[in-house]
């Protein structure tokens, strides 16, 4: 049992450190490490995955805020529906699901199972937008900052569900929303999307505390170790070429989506 939590514990430091290094997508780590090493239930693990991402995120918020990376109109205008739709999902969404939520023929799906397989679902689409090559030369312009307000309140809904629902950041969906809707240049995309991802996983976390028993300690020791991480990677990012690691991490998170997939359905 002690090896398992020294393992979980280095995995948050790695999940830390993939944060620093390219700025998101170890956040989609968490929720397995906390499942499958410490063995917290898959609804309380989605919990304890959005104070860690919100804690983690914050702490970069900070640092692009510091350099006026950071656009606070865009965050307001983009943040407001998706703090309802993730408050709202953690709070009366995810209690009421039904478990089992459905029945196919004499297979069972159950909640638990349900809600790993949507997650797993969520890390491929992950996985596909780090590992896909596409050239952002543009994305460096500067551009007058314009609203798209229907889409830009329609994207904060739905990733403010998916965030609830999975405890996931995001990231890798607001970044190209606020690309594509509101012509923000990437560094500033990314900074604001790190004080959305922040606020809003912070919110859905409160949605928790009043239906689910939290384990501050190793909540608290796990958050701790992975901001240690975003230190290190950030130090690292400055020797590692960030393309090569981003599509490398890419597809180890294909790979442990299908491994979700696959451990999830074989054990209905």
């Amino acid at each position: 049992m002690d090896n398992i939590v020294i393992i979980g514990f280095a995995a948050a430091i790695l999940i830390g450190i993939s944060l620093g290094l390219i700025g998101g997508g170890g956040s989609i780590l968490t929720v397995p490490v906390l499942v499958y090493i410490f063995g917290v239930n898959p609804v309380l693990a989605t919990a304890y995955s959005l104070f860690m991402v919100g804690s983690t995120s914050l702490v970069g918020a900070v640092t692009y805020m510091k350099k006026g990376l950071v656009n606070y109109k865009t965050a307001l205008i983009f943040a407001i529906p998706s703090f309802i739709a993730v408050f709202f999902t953690r709070k009366f969404l995810v209690p009421a699901l039904p478990d089992p939520l459905f029945t196919v023929g004499e297979a069972i799906i159950t909640k638990n199972i349900g809600i790993m397989v949507f997650f797993a679902l969520i890390m491929l689409a992950a996985s596909y937008s780090m590992i896909a090559t596409k050239k952002c030369e543009d994305c460096e312009e500067e551009k007058p900052v314009s609203f798209n307000f229907p889409l830009i309140a329609l994207e904060g809904s739905v990733i403010g569900v998916i965030t609830g629902i999975v405890g996931a950041g995001g990231g890798f969906l607001i970044i190209p929303a606020l690309v594509l809707l509101a012509n923000l240049p990437m560094k500033m995309a990314v900074g604001t999307s790190l004080l959305i991802i922040a606020t809003k996983s912070l919110i859905g976390f409160f949605g928790d505390l009043s239906t689910q028993t939290i384990d501050w300690q190793m909540l608290l020791i796990f958050t701790a170790l992975s901001i240690v991480g975003i230190f290190i990677g950030s130090a690292l990012s400055k020797k590692i070429n960030e393309k090569v690691l981003k599509t490398g991490f890419g597809w180890f998170v294909l790979i442990i989506g299908i491994y979700i997939i696959t451990k999830e359905l074989l054990a209905i």
